[in-house]
């Protein structure tokens, strides 16, 4: 069974530079405290880790 991650966007993208607001929508988070659960692939934890400071992630 593959692990899964549940992200949830915690701060807002306002101001922030267009390739992390992408990586946010890419995602699929839309509005502050939404979450979304994806396998855990190198690519979701890549994607994370570059908007980590604007995402929790939690192992489902």
């Amino acid at each position: 069974m593959t692990k899964k991650l549940e992200i949830t966007l915690v701060r807002s993208v306002i101001g922030r530079p267009q390739d992390q607001r992408d990586t946010v929508k890419a995602l699929g988070l839309r509005k502050i405290r939404h979450s979304v659960v994806h396998d855990d692939t190198p690519a979701i934890r890549g994607m994370v880790n570059k908007v980590s400071h604007l995402v929790t992630v939690k192992e489902v």
